[in-house]
């Protein structure tokens, strides 16, 4: 009986933990670095930007006014600064230098001057109508035919290959008849002087798509 109490008393005593234990005040700071970064993700989170978005499509080389814009509220992180921020003034003479289509956001590098440009929008006039799927961004073949002085036309011969649209117009209201439709195709300066000599000759301009957009 005596060696059982002797045993006991000799056993250690599970202590309280004190404030004043490292272990203790460690874990406290883990939690309450836990709970601020937590409490900072959250609101990084839930902080918008306004940004500017394309009121409806920006062609290449389409003069940018703020007209041709909206103020959009989005959260975009560290994206954020690949766009034009609302608060940022466009730049004097700004050209949209890759087509926008209407409301997407802007990007900060689709802006720049008319001499930033490779390839110039040129309009041309087509008897035929456009082909189904045409419009801004897609690409066509442009082919021409030479009047032949006999009042007739040469035959047709590719001058544009995988040329892409840049615009479509409303030849009505341009030109007061409907019958002939109206686009801008991108041209690179290589073959800026066939194009011009064939409109200045009153070529017959067909277009075709080219749904792949390989020349």
């Amino acid at each position: 009986m005596t060696a059982a109490i002797a045993e006991k008393a000799a056993a250690p005593r599970l202590k309280r933990p004190s404030w004043k234990d490292p272990r203790l005040l460690v874990g406290l700071l883990l939690v309450l670095a836990s709970v601020a970064g937590v409490s900072a993700l959250v609101a990084t989170a839930d902080q918008t930007v306004g940004v500017l978005a394309a009121r409806t499509d920006i062609a290449v080389g389409q003069p940018v006014t703020a007209d041709d814009l909206v103020v959009v509220d989005v959260r975009l992180g560290e994206a954020a600064s690949r766009y034009l921020a609302a608060d940022t003034g466009l730049p004097a003479g700004a050209v949209a230098t890759g087509l926008v289509r209407g409301g997407e956001l802007l990007p900060a590098s689709v802006l720049g001057t008319a001499d930033d440009l490779d390839r110039k929008p040129i309009g041309l006039n087509i008897d035929s109508p456009l082909p189904e799927g045409a419009g801004p961004g897609s690409r066509v073949d442009v082919w021409v035919s030479l009047p032949d002085g006999r009042n007739g036309f040469d035959q047709p011969e590719l001058l544009l290959a995988a040329a892409e649209v840049s615009q479509l117009a409303d030849t009505a209201s341009a030109f007061g008849s409907s019958g002939a439709e109206r686009l801008h195709v991108l041209v690179g300066d290589e073959s800026m002087p066939a194009l011009l000599h064939a409109l200045a000759n009153g070529a017959r301009i067909t277009v075709v798509l080219n749904p792949g957009g390989t020349s």
